[in-house]
C-alpha cells in the first residue's frame, strides 16, 4: 500500500484512503460487499448506508430502525442489505430503491449480529436473548437454535 506503514511483529501494511460521511453517531460496524465493490455501514444513529467503492459517493441511506443498528451485511448478490439493531428487529433492504422490503421479528432483546447463507436464501441471526433465528425465504418462516 501507498504511504503504508508497518504495524506490531505482524508486518501488515496499511493505507489511509478515504473517509466516509454522512453518520450522525458512531459507526458500529463496516463491510465490503462480496464482489468488493460497495461499502456498507452502520450506526448508532440507526441508519445504515452504502458507499461505491471507487467514488465513495453513498448510493443508499437506510431509515427505518428505531434504536442503534450493530451489524449489517449484503446478501451475496449484492442488491440487499440485512441490518440487525437494538430495537430487536432485522431489517432487509433493498439497495436500489432504499426501502425496507421486510421486518424480521421474535426476538426479545437486543439483536447483535445477522449474516446470509452462501446462496443468499436463508439469514442468521443473533441476539442478546440468547438465540439465533434462521430465517428462510421472503416469507420470514423462522426456526429458533
Amino acid at each position: 500500500y501507498q504511504g503504508a506503514r508497518t504495524v506490531g511483529s505482524s508486518g501488515i501494511n496499511a493505507e489511509y484512503g478515504e473517509t466516509l460521511f454522512g453518520h450522525t453517531d458512531e459507526v458500529l460496524d463496516v463491510c465490503f460487499d462480496y464482489r468488493g465493490r460497495q461499502l456498507l455501514s452502520v450506526s448508532a444513529d440507526a441508519t445504515a448506508r452504502v458507499y461505491e467503492v471507487g467514488s465513495y459517493k453513498c448510493v443508499a441511506t437506510f431509515s427505518g430502525h428505531d434504536r442503534e443498528i450493530s451489524k449489517g451485511t449484503f446478501n451475496p448478490s449484492g442488491r440487499r442489505v440485512a441490518t440487525a439493531s437494538s430495537d430487536k428487529t432485522v431489517r432487509v433492504w433493498d439497495i436500489n430503491s432504499s426501502k425496507c422490503l421486510q421486518i424480521l421479528e421474535g426476538h426479545t432483546d437486543e439483536v447483535f449480529s445477522c449474516q446470509f447463507n452462501y446462496a443468499g436464501d436463508m439469514l442468521i441471526s443473533g441476539s442478546k436473548d440468547n438465540t439465533c433465528r434462521l430465517w428462510r425465504d421472503e416469507h420470514a418462516q423462522k426456526q429458533s437454535l
